[in-house]
C-alpha cells in the first residue's frame, strides 16, 4: 500500500491545507483549500500535478478555492453525499463506509456529523494519515454549528477505534488556545502540562502543532477524555453520562 507524500500549506490566519502525493501514480489530492493561489504555488514548485480535492466539509475556508482550482487543473472534486449541494464542483460522492482510492493509497471515509451536519473525514491507513478537518483539533474539537453533542461524541469516538500513530491533520492552528482551555478542565494532568509546555515552545518558534498523533490526544484531549475522572470531578460532572459530560465539556469551552 503506497504511503503519501503529505506537504502541509499554512494559509489565511490559522488554516492548514494539505497536499497528499501519491508518487507512485503520481496522482495528488489538495484537502480542503481555503483559497486557490498558495495551493497552485505549492504544487507547482514540487512538480505535483493536482488531480483532486478532497473536501472534509463546505464551510467556505474548507472550498474555497475549489472551482479555481478545478478551472486550472482539471481536478476532481471529491466530497459527501449527504452533502453534495453544499460542495463547489462535487464530481464524485462519497458516504461513511466508503474507499476513495487515490491511486495506490486507499482512504476509509467516516461521517462525522457535529460540526457540520454532513462533515466527513478521509483516513489513509497506510499513511497513519487522518484528514479530520474541523471535527477534531490538537486538544479540541470543532463547534456545533449544525449538529449536537451525542453526534459529535459519537463522531469522535469513531476516531478513537484508530490506532495512536495515527496522525492528525486537521484543518487549523488552534493548539496554544485549546491547551489553556484543556488546562481548565484537568489541571493536574500531567501529560497536558507538558505538551502545553512543548506547544509554546513550537509557537515561540513560529512552528506548526500539526499533526499530532491520536496516541497523545488520549492523554491530554479534553473532548476524547469525558470518561477521565479528573475532567468529571473539575467540571462537576461525576459518574454521569459520557455524552453529557462531552456536553458539558463543550458548553464550558464555547464559553471560555
Amino acid at each position: 500500500m503506497a504511503r503519501l507524500e503529505i506537504q502541509q500549506i499554512p494559509v489565511w490566519s490559522d488554516n492548514y491545507v494539505y497536499l497528499a502525493h501519491e508518487a507512485e501514480t503520481g496522482l495528488t489530492a489538495v484537502v480542503d483549500p481555503a483559497e486557490a493561489a498558495p495551493v497552485l504555488a505549492a504544487a507547482e514548485k514540487r512538480g505535483w500535478k493536482i488531480t483532486h480535492i478532497i473536501n472534509t466539509h463546505h464551510h467556505p475556508d474548507h472550498v474555497g478555492g475549489n472551482l479555481e482550482i478545478k478551472d486550472a487543473t482539471g481536478c476532481t472534486i471529491v466530497g459527501a453525499a449527504c452533502d453534495a449541494e453544499r460542495i463547489p464542483g462535487i464530481d464524485v460522492q462519497v458516504a461513511d463506509g466508503d474507499t476513495f482510492q487515490l491511486g495506490n493509497a486507499s482512504a476509509k471515509v467516516f461521517e462525522v456529523p457535529g460540526h457540520t451536519s454532513g462533515h466527513i473525514a478521509y483516513w489513509f491507513e497506510g499513511s497513519d494519515a487522518l484528514f479530520c478537518g474541523d471535527t477534531l483539533f490538537a486538544m479540541g474539537c470543532g463547534r456545533l454549528f449544525e449538529g449536537t453533542p451525542a453526534q459529535m461524541w459519537t463522531s469522535l469516538s469513531k476516531f478513537l477505534a484508530l490506532p495512536d500513530e495515527t496522525l492528525i491533520y486537521c484543518a487549523h492552528e488552534y493548539t496554544q488556545s485549546n491547551a489553556a482551555f484543556a488546562l481548565s478542565v484537568e489541571p493536574e494532568n500531567a501529560d497536558l502540562i507538558q505538551r502545553s509546555k512543548d506547544v509554546d515552545t513550537a509557537r515561540a518558534a513560529d512552528m506548526p502543532t500539526i499533526p499530532c498523533t491520536l496516541g497523545i490526544e488520549r492523554k491530554t484531549n479534553p473532548f476524547l477524555r469525558p470518561d477521565s475522572a479528573h475532567l468529571q470531578a473539575t467540571i462537576g460532572m461525576s459518574g454521569q453520562n459520557l455524552t453529557d459530560v462531552f456536553a458539558k465539556t463543550r458548553e464550558l469551552k464555547d464559553n471560555f
